[in-house]
């Protein structure tokens, strides 16, 4: 028999952090901004979503100041633009502008939806968790473009590697009994 290979303590969030990559925009009333997530989190079956970010993101003030942005999934085909978001600042750059995307007016929140993404959830902030820098979001409206040829999630492994989706493995008729009505 194999034995299991000792992975370093400091690595075990690369085992877990397999959420999508997502862009949170933002809108203070100066600016609209875009940050690159990958520390998102479903809470359950509700449309209540949590995810971690800090002072050292330039959306962080914006999202305190008005408790409101859309949680937009790139497919994989933005995989490289939306890494590159993440890795400039909304302090100094238009990201809108830089990586050609295009800002849509949201129906609910005045944080915009960007249109050439997958899927788009406007968000109300609901609680804040300062101590870890957890945002708790109630879901208000849901957009997805389903004339998206690309329509494969990403998510970070957090060492500079991602994973595309792949094979979907259908077990819903095992599942029927525990999902909410209309799911």
């Amino acid at each position: 028999m194999q034995k299991m290979k000792k992975l370093p303590i400091q690595k075990a969030f690369t085992l877990l952090e397999s959420g999508p990559v997502v862009l949170v925009t933002t809108a203070d009333g100066c600016k609209q901004n875009i940050m690159t997530l990958s520390w998102t989190m479903v809470m359950d079956f509700t449309p209540r979503f949590a995810f971690s970010t800090g002072s050292w993101n330039y959306s962080y003030q914006a999202l305190k100041k008005t408790g409101e942005c859309v949680i937009a999934v790139p497919a994989v085909d933005l995989s490289k633009i939306t890494v590159q978001i993440g890795s400039c600042s909304g302090a100094n750059t238009d990201k809108f502008k830089k990586f050609k995307l295009t800002p849509l007016k949201a129906e609910n929140v005045s944080a915009p939806l960007i249109k050439e993404c997958y899927a788009n959830i406007e968000c109300r902030v609901i609680d804040h968790i300062e101590k870890h820098n957890i945002f708790v979001l109630d879901g208000l409206a849901a957009w997805v473009d389903n004339k998206r040829t690309e329509k494969r999630c990403f998510h970070a492994v957090g060492d500079g590697h991602f994973i595309a989706d792949g094979e979907v493995i259908n077990h819903r008729r095992i599942m029927l009994s525990k999902l909410p009505k209309g799911v």
